[in-house]
């Protein structure tokens, strides 16, 4: 992982901060992407090596695309992008309205979407990279109250998949990550009754990543599933 140019996107986030952190630990380094410019400097404070802040709402391309542009001036390169952003609507289907759709779609696909392809197109240049999504056991698995954010999700697997085809050739490899309830600020303001003291830590999913980013370079680590435990084979 040394001095590798990796760009979290999230990064202010549950699964997002662990994982800075130990990227960071490990000589990375680091592109801090959010929205919130005060969270992201206050997490940047506390890590050591190399680390940029890049406020950014990925939902606008035109935003994405400056912040590529950006790094790729100020860092030459990206060696792997992590997509751990996400924003959930839970509400029964019938109580859907369009706000909470465009709001699934802009942020979980949209922002995924853009975000991975402004990181292939350099990564194809230079015929090397690691693209990671954090999707979530939700997008692989339907629950009663998720109709929207499992549609988002899915819709992120099959664009992940077909640029994988696509780019495989180039040396770009795709990772995707289904994790089971994870706990993490994302639950703060979703209205189900859930048991956050059975869900997996993010310290938990961000090892997963760091493991995912650190395999040989000839492995493909291309999918990963880790549920809690009383989800076994879910």
């Amino acid at each position: 992982m040394k001095n590798k140019v990796i760009v979290v996107v999230g990064a202010t986030g549950g699964i997002g901060s662990v994982l800075t952190r130990k990227l960071a630990d490990a000589g990375a380094r680091l592109i801090l992407v959010a929205q919130d410019k005060h969270k992201l400097t206050n997490l940047a404070e506390e890590l050591s090596g190399e680390v940029a802040v890049i406020p950014t709402d990925i939902t606008q391309k035109e935003q994405v695309d400056a912040l590529f542009k950006q790094i790729l001036t100020d860092f030459g390169q990206i060696d792997a992008l992590v997509n751990a952003a996400g924003a959930g609507v839970m509400k029964p289907y019938s109580n859907l309205d369009p706000a909470d759709l465009d709001a699934m779609l802009d942020v979980n696909l949209k922002g995924s979407f853009y975000t991975s392809q402004a990181a292939a197109e350099l990564m194809q240049e230079r015929k090397s990279g690691h693209i990671c999504n954090v999707v979530g056991i939700l997008g692989k698995h339907s629950m009663p109250m998720a109709a929207a954010y499992c549609a988002s999700k899915y819709a992120v697997v099959g664009f992940s998949k077909c640029m994988a085809e696509e780019l495989k050739r180039f040396g770009v490899k795709f990772t995707l990550f289904y994790f089971g309830g994870v706990d993490s600020p994302f639950w703060d303001n979703v209205s189900l009754k859930v048991d956050r003291k059975k869900m997996l830590s993010p310290e938990t999913a961000a090892s997963a990543i760091m493991y995912a980013l650190g395999a040989d370079t000839q492995a493909v680590p291309m999918e990963i599933n880790i549920q809690p435990e009383s989800h076994l084979f879910f």
